[in-house]
């Protein structure tokens, strides 16, 4: 099986929230997806250990904000590779409630659904939420929707492990023809590998530098954590 061929199914970025009475969260998703036109409803697939997936239970109501192109790492890192369980992903964001109460996140989005779930799926590690849409709105008109496929090869991003498309980056190194320029270190935090190839654009180190040679003050592009965070990878 060539897993390669898994990433040329197109996919959007999301911010798919919900409540839990006065509670508010969030995660990141490429499984957001219209399913019918009348009534219009969408189709969201959280996985079973999100908080997010907890509070949709709960409430019965989601929302969907489309993530815009200009995005960096620490962006997705925010709502994609950290829980809500340990602090609170809307502190210092620009958000609104939306009819519903859930929380609409309008940092760097494009447009928004509001949804109430109709129907509910168990398919294993996730669960597929129908929604029919209570409200929509364009937030900027100008931005272009981030696609998973730009993230992947554009911003270099991985997606995280309770996602539908996560696999492990390790594996995927291990099947890349030899020839790297130097050894791979993994963050402990969110699974992000460094990859002296590939370099941070995004903190001007160039490719081909290894992890030993960062300066001290790098830290990792998508949680934040420092280098002492990081583990060479046998």
């Amino acid at each position: 099986m060539n897993i390669e061929a898994f990433f040329k199914i197109t996919y959007g970025l999301y911010i798919v929230t919900s409540k839990n009475e006065n509670l508010l969260n969030g995660h990141i998703s490429n499984t957001v997806f219209q399913v019918t036109a009348e009534p219009p409803q969408f189709a969201v697939c959280s996985n079973k250990d999100n908080l997010t997936t907890d509070f949709i239970f709960q409430s019965g109501v989601f929302a969907v904000s489309i993530i815009e192109q200009d995005v960096d790492l620490q962006y997705i890192g925010h709502y994609g590779f950290k829980t809500g369980k340990d602090f609170n992903k809307f502190q210092n964001v620009n958000y609104k409630i939306g009819k519903t109460g859930a929380p609409i996140v309008l940092d760097k989005t494009t447009a928004y659904f509001e949804c109430e779930v109709v129907q509910k799926f168990d398919v294993g590690s996730h669960i597929i939420f129908i929604g029919k849409v209570i409200d929509s709105e364009i937030i900027d008109e100008s931005k272009i929707p981030l696609t998973y496929n730009h993230y992947r090869n554009v911003i270099k991003g991985v997606s995280p492990k309770n996602s539908p498309t996560y696999f492990d980056k390790l594996k995927l190194e291990k099947m890349k023809p030899a020839g790297k320029t130097g050894k791979l270190y993994k963050c402990n935090v969110c699974g992000y590998v460094y990859e002296p190839e590939v370099g941070d654009v995004e903190q001007h180190i160039k490719p081909g530098t290894a992890f030993e040679d960062l300066p001290d003050n790098w830290v990792c592009p998508v949680c934040g954590a420092n280098k002492d965070m990081f583990e060479e990878l046998a």
